[in-house]
């Protein structure tokens, strides 16, 4: 039987008004992948930050290797071989892929630098993982996929034994996560123990051997993967059972709401045309790199467009920035919350009033009333879970923080809501919620455009779907006649592509 090499016993934890772990276990085997799974806000990203030296437990016991160790913080995580890569990548983009990997711990030679040694340790560590890179590669320039594998290199450099993975596939291809899970395997394969963190169930079995899942910052239960089905994974992470994962509601289809004709912004937005209606949700597919975002970041002018009309309502509508298109009924939900929807030093009360300024205030003076009354009639609309409005952003879990971004826009009174990845890195019951919501703005007459790598969730969601490939749309389905393979045909049609 494989030997327990992280055994962590009555992990408690609070946070000013939130106790993120009440009596947490968790235990790591050598050589396995041990799923941990719960909700946003179940306490796990808490109990590994715990483990790798971030945040200092209030009370419990750890273990690793046998060794119990009454103080971890960043520097003891290192020495006993544990290693952490963030669902943020962690990287200084302007340094070299050798100064990130030896970032705090250069070597040296002759009180000088010696970057000879860490190039040729870097270039072993990347020839480890079958990764043809250049160690003076300037990290920055790398696509995301290749800057995670440096933060694994970097990991492996420091002969890290116990690694953790908080939502590592976040923002891969299917090709990159194929890569991924081939280094995870073999990593596994030398006798490394992985705490993998995420919320797409779907790729567990791929590579997953045990569970452990929380709720509530409480430990439910683990066991092997293969001893659960799905639906038994979900009941237990969320205390009740789900019935319906992509809740589809049919609404009266009404008049044209957005149109697009002709718009033209950069290489990855050529020549798009197409319509969403009143009471509509229309899904946006394609490949990582098909235009998706940046035709929506045009729309909503957060990029410059080039040439094109966007008309709402019928009306022609000059957008040259974001002021304009929120003036004209259009809001974004942003791909990335927290670097695009939300300002984290701010609380939820202030997050909610920043685009709604104009409505708060009198004279040009905020009116604190209005701006309170509208921060928890949002916080009751969208069932945010927080001790109260004035709530960090920073301090809530995921799926909280993109409720709070999706509800500052429902104060307005919008005509379109675009949504980019509005489920990315969030857990399955808040995935539901969000559907629910996006059902009750089409049922008020409000077009919903959504942008998603997942094809279920497309498939499951959309009433219809536009396909784009490298910047031009390829083909447009009904939701009676999509199918995921007639999804992938149009994303993948690089020549003789129409409008």
């Amino acid at each position: 039987m494989q030997k327990d090499i992280v055994v962590m016993k009555n992990i408690c934890k609070t946070f000013p008004g939130v106790k993120a772990l009440d009596n947490a276990t968790l235990q790591l085997r050598e050589g396995e992948v041990m799923a941990l799974l719960g909700e946003n806000g179940a306490g796990k990203s808490t109990l590994v930050k715990i483990l790798s030296g971030v945040y200092t437990k209030d009370s419990g016991t750890i273990e690793v290797f046998g060794k119990n160790i009454p103080v971890m913080n960043q520097k003891t995580a290192a020495e006993n071989g544990i290693a952490i890569i963030h669902q943020e990548l962690n990287m200084c983009p302007h340094l070299s892929i050798t100064g990130n990997i030896f970032l705090g711990r250069e070597l040296t030679k002759n009180g000088i630098i010696d970057d000879k040694t860490m190039q040729e340790k870097t270039r072993e560590v990347l020839n480890r993982l079958g990764l043809k890179l250049d160690p003076a590669t300037v990290t920055g320039t790398l696509p995301v996929a290749q800057q995670q594998l440096v933060e694994i290199c970097r990991a492996l450099s420091i002969n890290a034994k116990i690694l953790i993975m908080d939502e590592p596939t976040s923002a891969l291809t299917n090709k990159e996560i194929e890569q991924l899970f081939d280094i995870i395997r073999q990593l596994k394969s030398e006798g490394c123990g992985i705490i993998y963190i995420s919320h797409r169930l779907e790729e567990l079995k791929l590579i997953t051997d045990r569970v452990t899942i929380m709720r509530d910052g409480k430990f439910v239960t683990s066991g092997d993967y293969s001893s659960f089905t799905m639906d038994e994974i979900i009941s237990h992470m969320v205390g009740r059972e789900i019935k319906e994962k992509y809740p589809h509601e049919y609404a009266n289809i009404g008049n044209t709401v957005l149109e697009v004709k002709g718009l033209n912004a950069g290489r990855l937005v050529r020549d798009v045309s197409f319509n969403v209606k009143e009471g509509e949700i229309v899904g946006m597919a394609g490949l990582l790199g098909a235009g998706r975002t940046e035709t929506l970041r045009a729309i909503f002018g957060a990029d410059e467009k080039e040439s094109g009309e966007i008309l709402v309502d019928g009306k022609s509508c000059s957008i040259n920035d974001v002021k304009d298109a929120i003036e004209a009924g259009i809001v974004l939900v942003p791909d990335d919350r927290k670097k695009r929807g939300l300002c984290l030093n701010l609380s939820v009360r202030e997050n909610i009033a920043l685009p709604n300024l104009d409505e708060l205030s009198n004279a040009g003076v905020l009116d604190n009333k209005k701006e309170e009354a509208m921060a928890e009639k949002a916080v009751k609309a969208m069932n945010i879970r927080l001790p109260g409005i004035e709530a960090g952003s920073a301090n809530l879990s995921g799926g909280n923080q993109q409720k709070v971004v999706i509800s500052k826009w429902l104060m307005r009174d919008s005509r379109v809501i675009m949504l980019d990845e509005p489920t990315r890195g969030i857990d399955v019951s808040a995935k539901v919620e969000i559907y629910q919501i996006m059902n009750r703005l089409k049922a008020q007459g409000i077009g919903c455009l959504f942008v998603s790598s997942e094809l279920p969730e497309i498939l499951g969601i959309s009433d219809r779907i536009i396909v784009m490939c490298d910047g031009k749309i390829t083909g447009e389905l009904s939701r009676e006649e999509a199918t995921q393979e007639k999804i992938l045909t149009l994303a993948t049609m690089f020549e003789n592509k129409t409008n």
